[in-house]
């Protein structure tokens, strides 16, 4: 692993590595679990009972996309990169209440207050620091007045980091992010940040993630 500049196709070469490697992402997903969940949680109590939700990153709809669907109300826009993910999550929980948009997040576009919440876990930090910076503010201008932006990044700084093989011989990835200034960035576009916690990861060895709920006054 090493810092690398952003490739001029790096969405392209994340969409194909997230094509290739999805049998073994979404066993890492299981298995990598329980902070999100533990996450997702404290958002749920805080949500009314019919709540719009936007998933970002939301890969093959497990688990967060199949925890958002069990609560009649919510209706949910699930977003991934991946093709073959967005395939899967379909196949798996169809499309009732759920509406799947493939693509890269940065092309998504949504009238103003348009979700209850916003979440994105192990998703943004495949963007590029400025992207991630934009797409925080887009995201405050999705919110509904009272809605909330649960997300993680990385705990470290970073322009790039490049591996050439994650999980997978075609595993290509990357990832980059602001670290503890993201909280700063959030906010920035308004929200009034009400967790931000830098957590281990709970599976792998001095990983760990600063994790973000915010909240639209």
């Amino acid at each position: 692993m090493a810092a690398n500049p952003v490739p001029d196709d790096l969405k392209a070469r994340i969409k194909t590595s997230y094509d290739a490697i999805a049998p073994e992402y979404n066993e890492w997903t299981v298995s990598h679990s329980p902070q999100r969940m533990i996450y997702l949680e404290k958002l749920l109590q805080l949500l009314p009972a019919e709540a719009s939700v936007l998933e970002l990153g939301c890969g093959a709809g497990v688990p967060v996309t199949e925890r958002l669907l069990v609560f009649p109300g919510f209706t949910v826009t699930a977003n991934d990169l991946s093709s073959t993910q967005i395939s899967m999550a379909k196949t798996k929980l169809g499309e009732d209440r759920v509406s799947w948009r493939e693509g890269d997040m940065m092309s998504l576009d949504f009238p103003k207050a348009s979700f209850d919440a916003v979440v994105g876990f192990y998703s943004l930090i495949h963007l590029p620091k400025n992207e991630q910076e934009e797409i925080l503010s887009r995201i405050a201008g999705w919110l509904k007045p009272g809605g909330y932006l649960l997300v993680n990044v990385s705990d470290d700084a970073s322009e790039g980091v490049v591996m050439e093989q994650w999980l997978h011989p075609q595993g290509w990835m990357f990832w980059s992010g602001w670290g503890a200034q993201t909280i700063e960035k959030v906010k920035q576009t308004g929200l009034e940040v009400v967790i931000g916690q830098v957590e281990d990861d709970g599976v792998d060895v001095g990983v760990r993630f600063l994790w973000i709920l915010a909240k639209k006054p």
